[in-house]
């Protein structure tokens, strides 16, 4: 969900035009206004939440405007002791609440939801969003372009700042690191079409059930960040594609609901835990050496800034990531067992970084 923000400027010019395939020309333009509505199919919502009451109502209020009426909302209650339980259920009877024993994360939260939904597609929402009226019926559209859409991506802006974007989708480089499509860039258009992506921000993302029941749910030992990129990482090895689609829009308080030192431990420790848990091996055979550049650099400068809280919890976060890695190796064997692409696929939906 959240993690180190990587500028796409950082990146080779060309290598977004060559990983991520277009989609037919037989799709709806971007600028048409009719989207394909014989879809009957239930979406469900999970909305992860832990004592942030204040945002609950403008959030509720956008997903009940909804123009797509199958949808069904949970939130899913890490333990909140804010009022927001007493909130939901007096003021919020169509929600569905489900009340945790404690704070699981934002993975434990998520994962209770989607256990609950009763849904063909499964859309993870953040507490602190609010989307357009058209956003439920884009998702499930999008679903409908091809069965081996499994992951579908909303177009997320700042919500204080509605013509910046937060993410167009996700990407990952070969030298292995996550970021934002067009993050803080001003939408001027230049993300109004739709493309298949690496993956979608778990701040807004929509799986298609069937993904979810073959490659499994978010990684509960992640916690928090990164794990919408792991999930991405399993769909995209299983061979299902994620599909980036700008009619479905978010506004996004952007690190409203996590950030600061707790997300520079969890940044450190699962990027290596993406790594070790999905990357294929003969990836890292060609890769290995701008991979553990990249990590150094990352050490680098946050040692630095070693006064400052977050750059300290970054480190305690990478060595905790090493030393978790042979609970992640573990993991690796059955996720590599179960790849259906070649690894010539698989490099090409990576972005090429910048020596």
């Amino acid at each position: 969900m959240s993690f180190s923000a990587v500028s796409l400027s950082a990146l080779s010019p060309s290598s977004l035009s060559t990983q991520y395939s277009v989609l037919s020309t037989s799709s709806p333009s971007p600028s048409s206004t009719s989207l394909i509505t014989h879809h009957s199919s239930l979406l469900s919502i999970i909305i992860p939440h832990w004592n942030a009451v204040h945002f609950l109502p403008t959030c509720l209020a956008a997903l009940k405007a909804q123009t797509y009426p199958d949808i069904e909302v949970i939130i899913a209650d890490n333990n909140s002791t804010d009022g927001s339980r007493e909130l939901i259920k007096s003021d919020y009877p169509w929600v569905r609440l489900v009340e945790l024993d404690r704070n699981y994360g934002f993975t434990g939260a998520c994962n209770a939801g989607m256990r609950a939904a009763n849904g063909e597609f499964v859309a993870l929402l953040n507490n602190d969003t609010e989307v357009d009226p058209g956003w439920a019926a884009a998702v499930v559209d999008a679903f409908g372009r091809a069965p081996h859409i499994g992951i579908v991506a909303s177009k997320m802006l700042l919500f204080d700042k509605r013509d910046h974007i937060h993410t167009a989708g996700d990407f990952f480089t070969t030298d292995g690191r996550a970021g934002n499509r067009g993050v803080w860039q001003k939408d001027s258009g230049q993300f109004d079409r739709e493309e298949y992506v690496f993956s979608a921000c778990g701040g807004s993302s929509a799986y298609r059930k069937a993904l979810l029941d073959e490659v499994g749910l978010l990684d509960d030992d992640f916690f928090f960040s990164l794990e919408d990129i792991d999930l991405a990482w399993r769909a995209q090895l299983a061979g299902w594609r994620c599909l980036y689609t700008p009619r479905a829009i978010v506004y996004h308080h952007l690190s409203a609901s996590g950030g600061g030192v707790t997300a520079s431990f969890h940044d450190g420790r699962n990027l290596i835990y993406v790594l070790v848990k999905n990357y294929p091996l003969a990836l890292w055979r060609k890769h290995w050496l701008s991979i553990l550049r990249a990590q150094g650099s990352l050490a680098l400068e946050a040692l630095r800034a070693w006064r400052g809280a977050a750059a300290r919890a970054r480190l305690r976060g990478m060595m905790a990531g090493v030393l978790g890695m042979p609970h992640m190796l573990s993991k690796r064997r059955m996720i590599q067992k179960g790849k259906r692409v070649t690894t010539e696929y698989v490099e090409s939906i990576l972005t090429q970084a910048v020596p």
